[in-house]
């Protein structure tokens, strides 16, 4: 590409689209125009911010119209490659590219990129946190944080850029080569998008598309999906695996090991369940691929504390311990924590469908701590449906979010859980995943004042009887 010459439609201003935008004003195009089909306040703001610095804020009408002053569609992740324009763009011959793409083209610094259905962003951030704890300059970026063309300034010769990478980033992403590539599993996922398991799993092997052989795939050889990506790489495969011994990382005897070496043991993880402890081994392999001392790595591990809203435990109302992990956006992670959260659970399901068969959530769910599901949001009936099927009985229906968490609040006995693993997209309530953990958040606070309020209007009225 040479900016000064070409145009560029950037479409969707979240995050990965003003991040494009900027980069491609920096780099002197010769025009950047936007366009989003969402009308929200942030999107307003972030165009009249753009806007001010040069850029053009298109009408649809002018956006589809775009496909013959328009030399490039930068198509944000949220927007499917089979959205009206960049169908119209690619029959025009016109160039469709992503964020991530624009950003891989000029990346001078290694990479290590991670994908999966799971897990993505716990690995991400141990290897991020491990490399620091090493004395590398790991700077994360992608889905996970900042988009990497906002991170482009500290991605120099010296760095490693530690990249989480989604299916909707695949779509468009063809420049990529990581020096190490990591799969942490596959799993029914973004169906509403994607339509078949066959497309979703091709979209994730895309990430070794380009790899060589003096590059790495790190693959879990545990999920038989991901275990035969390495037929189809001509990198050098590293494998991890809770199940037994690998090439790469893995337990034994209750430690984690790498190769012949111990690591250190999995109880001091600090955070637990086994999909942490997957997380953990796949990080245990980019890390030691990439040269980091055995001591950083088990102290990076001891030291590290989860990222957000991801089984991250709030705190608790009335003995009732509250547990955000809204980044659950399907079933798989929903019965992931289910399994790992200690003691018993009201959970609380639903959320925006991605089209999902729900009925062995509830299958796996009779296998864990969980007392009671309460189910919210635009798929609850689909929930519902599905809990019936399989003779699910322990459910309690309710429309509201806000409802949903002070069902299962008043529902929880103390010494329970209050556990948010949806199971579902945040998008009919919520602006992201995020979002709606905040508002759990808020809600537990929420229930904290009005409870401390009871309590103390209790003991005003036990003093008032006494002294009479």
């Amino acid at each position: 590409m040479y900016f000064p010459m070409q145009r560029f439609l950037v479409a969707g201003l979240s995050r990965s689209g003003v991040a494009a935008a900027e980069y491609l004003l920096e780099r002197h195009a010769k025009a950047v125009y936007l366009y989003d089909d969402v009308d929200d306040e942030h999107v307003r703001a972030a165009a009249e911010r753009l806007a001010a610095r040069g850029c053009r804020v298109l009408t649809k009408e002018e956006a589809f119209s775009g496909t013959e002053e328009c030399d490039v569609l930068v198509l944000s992740p949220g927007i499917p490659i089979d959205h009206p324009l960049p169908v119209a763009f690619k029959k025009a011959r016109k160039a469709i590219v992503g964020e991530a793409e624009l950003a891989a083209r000029v990346l001078p610094c290694p990479v290590i990129a991670v994908t999966g259905t799971n897990g993505k962003t716990t690995t991400v951030s141990m290897i991020g946190h491990i490399l620091k704890e090493a004395g590398m300059r790991a700077v994360v970026c992608g889905n996970v944080g900042r988009p990497v063309c906002a991170c482009l300034s500290e991605l120099t010769a010296d760095a490693v850029a530690v990249m989480e990478v989604s299916s909707f980033q695949l779509e468009t992403l063809v420049s990529l080569r990581p020096h190490i590539a990591v799969v942490t599993g596959i799993a029914e996922d973004h169906l509403n998008r994607h339509y078949t398991m066959e497309n979703y799993i091709y979209l994730k092997s895309r990430i070794l598309k380009n790899s060589a052989e003096s590059e790495y795939a790190v693959l879990n050889m545990d999920d038989p999906v991901v275990r035969a990506f390495s037929e189809k790489t001509r990198a050098r495969v590293v494998g991890f695996s809770l199940a037994g011994k690998t090439d790469g990382a893995y337990i034994r005897d209750g430690d984690i090991m790498w190769r012949e070496e111990r690591i250190l043991s999995a109880d001091e993880l600090p955070v637990g369940g086994k999909h942490n402890e997957a997380d953990a081994l796949a990080a245990v392999c980019a890390c030691k691929l990439m040269g980091a001392e055995s001591a950083a790595v088990a102290s990076a591990l001891a030291s590290f504390r989860g990222v957000e809203h991801r089984l991250q435990t709030l705190g608790e109302v009335d003995g009732v311990t509250f547990i955000d992990d809204s980044k659950a956006t399907n079933p798989d992670a929903a019965i992931g924590a289910a399994e790992s959260v200690k003691g018993e659970s009201v959970l609380i399901l639903g959320g925006k469908d991605k089209g999902y068969s729900y009925e062995p959530l509830f299958a796996a769910l009779r296998r864990t701590g969980v007392v009671q599901t309460v189910l919210c949001g635009e798929n609850a009936f689909r929930l519902l449906d599905a809990a019936m099927r399989e003779k699910y009985s322990r459910v309690t229906l309710c429309r509201s979010f806000d409802l949903a968490v002070r069902v299962a609040f008043y529902t929880a006995k103390k010494g329970q859980n209050v556990l948010l693993s949806p199971a579902s997209a945040s998008f009919d309530a919520f602006k992201n995943f995020e979002e709606r953990g905040e508002r759990f958040a808020q809600l537990m606070e929420e229930l904290r004042a009005e409870r401390a309020a009871l309590q103390a209007a209790g003991r005003e009225e036990t003093r008032e009887e006494e002294s009479e």
